[in-house]
C-alpha cells in the first residue's frame, strides 16, 4: 500500500490561480473579438487582404498602357463569396480600372493617398454600420499600383490563425506572464501570513506529550476553513485525557482493592505447612503484592509535586540493600553493598528514590537466575547501579524494557512495570537510567543523577 505524498498548498494554489487567470483572460479576449466581429467593427480580420493578394496575381498591363484585370480562379472565388465585391486599381500615371459599386466615400480618395504605402479606412464604432476599405501600394506584373478594395468574402482560416497568434503573443501572453509573476511573488506571502496561526498550532502540538494532559491547540489567527480541523483535534485530546484519567483511576482502585486480599492470603499461607513448594508459593504472592505496590507507586509518581530536598543516595542505597537482603538470600543470592564515598547528596524525593532502587533490586532477584550475586554500588559523582549475574538482557531489548508492560524474551515473569517506574522516577529527578552488560555477563542497571550543590 503506497502512502500519498503531501502536496504544497502554495504551489497548488499558484498553479490553479495562474490557470484560472489564463482561462478567464483567454475567454475575455474571445468574447471581445466575437463582439467586435459580430458588430462589424473588427477590421483586422476582414477579407480585404485576401482580395488584394488575389488582385496582385490578376492585374496585367495592356499594350496601350492601360490596366486590366484577368478573371483568375482565385478572383472568381472572391467574387462568388462577396455579393458587394468591389475594387479600384490605379497607378501614378493616371491609369485605373474598377469593378463593382465603389462607395462614394472612396471613389476619389486614391489620389490623396499617393504618399502612403498602405492604410485601413473606416469609421468610429459608434458611427454604426458604414463601409470600410483597405488601400495598399504593391508591386505586380503590371508595375507598382494602388489597390483599394472593401469588405467581401470569407476570411481564410490561415489569416484568422495568424491574427489570433499575433493577438496572443502580443497581448494575452504578456498579460499572463505578468499575472504569473505577480502570483508567484504574492501567493507565498499571502499563504504564509494566512497560515501563521496554523503554524503556531502545529508548533504547540509538537510539544504535547503524555505528561501534558489538558493541553489544547490554540485557535487564535487560525483560518476559519481550518478551525473545524483544529477543533476536532482538541476534542480528540480531550477524549484522550478523559480516557487516561479513567484508566489511571481504574489502576489505582484495582491496586487498592488487591492489596488487602493479597496481604490476607500471604498471612494465611505463612501460617500453613505447604511442604517443599511453600517458598515458591510465597514468592508468587510476594510478586502479586509487588505488582499492586508498583501500580500505586506509578500513580504517586504521576501526582508527585515538584519539590525536592537534599537526600543522601549512599544512605538510601545502604538502607534498601539491608531491607531486601533477606528476600535475596532466600531466593539463593549473595547480596552486597559497595560505595566509593561516604556521603553523596542529590536534590530529590527520598521516598521515590527508595521505590526506584527497591524495584531494581527486586528485578534483579526475579530475573537473576537464582544464583550468583547482586551488587548495589554507589559511585561519584551521583550514580547508583544494581548488577546481577543472571542471563542478562539482549541489546535489542535494553530500550524497550522501560516501556510499560513490556517483557523481554526469556523474562516472562512479572508485569513489566518495574523498570518503567524506575525510568519515570529518574526522569523526574532530571537523571538518566541505562542498562548495560555486567562484568560477568549479567545485567547492570545504572541510575545517574545530578549531584547537589556542594557535594564533593
Amino acid at each position: 500500500m503506497t502512502t500519498a505524498q503531501p502536496h504544497s498548498l502554495r504551489w497548488r494554489l499558484m498553479c490553479r490561480l495562474v490557470g484560472l487567470q489564463a482561462a478567464m483572460l483567454a475567454l475575455l479576449v474571445l468574447l471581445v473579438i466575437a463582439a467586435l466581429w459580430g458588430a462589424g467593427h473588427l477590421v483586422s480580420l476582414e477579407s480585404e487582404d485576401d482580395t488584394i493578394d488575389a488582385l496582385r496575381d490578376a492585374v496585367v498591363r495592356e499594350s496601350n498602357g492601360d490596366i486590366a484585370v484577368r478573371n483568375t480562379p482565385t478572383l472568381a472565388k472572391r467574387r462568388a463569396q462577396a455579393p458587394n465585391f468591389w475594387f479600384l486599381i490605379r497607378d501614378r500615371e493616371g491609369h485605373s480600372v474598377s469593378q463593382g459599386r465603389v462607395p462614394l466615400e472612396y471613389a476619389s480618395i486614391g489620389d490623396a493617398l499617393d504618399g502612403i504605402g498602405q492604410a485601413r479606412l473606416g469609421w468610429n464604432i459608434l458611427d454604426g454600420m458604414r463601409p470600410t476599405a483597405r488601400m495598399k501600394w504593391i508591386d505586380t506584373p503590371a508595375g507598382n499600383i494602388q489597390i483599394l478594395t472593401g469588405q467581401g468574402g470569407a476570411v481564410s482560416w490561415q489569416r484568422i490563425g495568424h491574427a489570433a497568434l499575433t493577438l496572443f503573443l502580443g497581448l494575452v501572453l504578456p498579460i499572463i506572464a505578468l499575472m504569473t509573476l505577480a502570483t508567484l511573488v504574492a501567493t507565498p506571502m499571502v499563504v504564509r501570513r494566512t497560515l501563521a496561526g496554523l503554524d503556531r498550532a502545529a508548533a504547540h502540538a509538537g510539544k504535547i506529550d503524555i505528561d501534558g494532559r489538558g493541553a489544547r491547540l490554540p485557535l487564535q489567527d487560525v483560518p476559519s476553513e481550518i478551525v473545524p480541523l483544529v477543533t476536532a483535534v482538541n476534542d480528540a485530546l480531550r477524549r484522550l485525557d478523559e480516557g487516561y484519567e479513567r484508566h489511571q483511576r481504574f489502576l489505582v482502585d484495582a491496586a487498592h482493592e488487591l492489596r488487602t486480599p493479597i496481604a490476607i492470603l500471604q498471612t494465611r499461607l505463612e501460617s500453613l505447612s505447604l511442604g517443599p513448594d511453600a517458598r515458591r508459593v510465597l514468592e508468587d504472592v510476594a510478586r502479586l503484592s509487588t505488582l499492586a505496590d508498583q501500580l500505586l507507586d506509578l500513580q504517586r509518581v504521576n501526582q508527585q509535586a515538584d519539590w525536592f530536598s537534599s537526600v543522601d543516595i549512599v544512605a538510601i542505597s545502604q538502607k534498601m540493600t539491608a531491607e531486601l537482603a533477606p528476600l535475596a538470600i532466600a531466593a539463593g543470592y549473595e547480596i552486597s553493598f559497595d560505595s566509593a564515598a561516604g556521603h553523596i547528596a542529590v536534590r530529590g524525593d527520598q521516598g521515590a528514590l527508595e521505590r526506584a532502587l527497591t524495584n531494581l533490586i527486586q528485578n534483579a532477584i526475579q530475573h537473576g537466575g537464582r544464583k550468583g550475586g547482586i551488587v548495589v554500588r554507589v559511585e561519584p559523582p551521583a550514580t547508583i547501579s544494581v548488577t546481577d549475574d543472571g542471563p542478562g538482557i539482549q541489546a535489542c531489548d535494553r530500550e524497550r524494557v522501560f516501556e510499560p508492560f513490556y517483557r523481554s524474551q526469556g523474562h516472562g515473569r512479572g508485569a513489566g512495570l518495574g523498570l518503567h517506574l524506575v525510568q519515570e522516577i529518574v526522569r523526574r529527578h532530571d537523571g538518566t537510567v541505562a542498562i548495560s552488560e555486567g562484568p560477568t555477563g549479567g545485567t547492570c542497571v545504572r541510575m545517574t543523577f545530578k549531584p547537589a550543590h556542594g557535594t564533593p
